[in-house]
């Protein structure tokens, strides 16, 4: 029998999940993506620079997806007060309406997965993510001098 590896059950798992997600932005004109960026901009404007790595998104994703988002009137630019160089990105109305549909949707999910689950396996699973994610940042297999 073939044992998977973790790192295969975290891409399935996260695959699954994110299908799920996609699902159900789609039911509201909108996309996954969409949905965390709404999730993630604060409503004293946030950089680009700074959202960027919140969304694990590479920086031409991102423009993409914020050009979208302007164009479905969810969020506006608006030139940094305290740095000419850059822009604060807020929800309009509609876009802090939206990011209530895509709060719902996480919360919703996160209550039912923890409905299935006992307090030690919920316990178990946020160790096991974050021996995980700290591992992941200082692993290197291959070191060239």
């Amino acid at each position: 029998m073939k044992k998977n590896t973790l790192d295969a059950v975290l891409r399935s798992t996260w695959n699954s999940v994110s299908k799920m997600y996609n699902r159900e932005a789609s039911k509201f004109d909108s996309t996954m993506a969409m949905g965390f960026a709404l999730l993630n901009i604060d409503a004293k404007g946030t950089t680009s620079t700074t959202l960027a790595p919140r969304l694990g998104m590479e920086s031409t994703s991102l423009s993409r997806l914020l050009n979208n988002m302007e164009k479905k009137k969810l969020i506006l630019r608006k030139q940094n007060p305290n740095d000419g160089r850059s822009v604060l990105i807020f929800l309009t109305e509609f876009g802090k309406n939206k990011r209530d549909d895509s709060r719902s949707v996480v919360l919703n999910f996160n209550n039912h997965v923890e409905s299935k689950l006992n307090k030690q396996q919920i316990k178990n699973f946020l160790e096991v993510s974050k021996c995980i994610m700290i591992e992941s940042k200082k692993f290197e297999n291959f070191i060239i001098n």
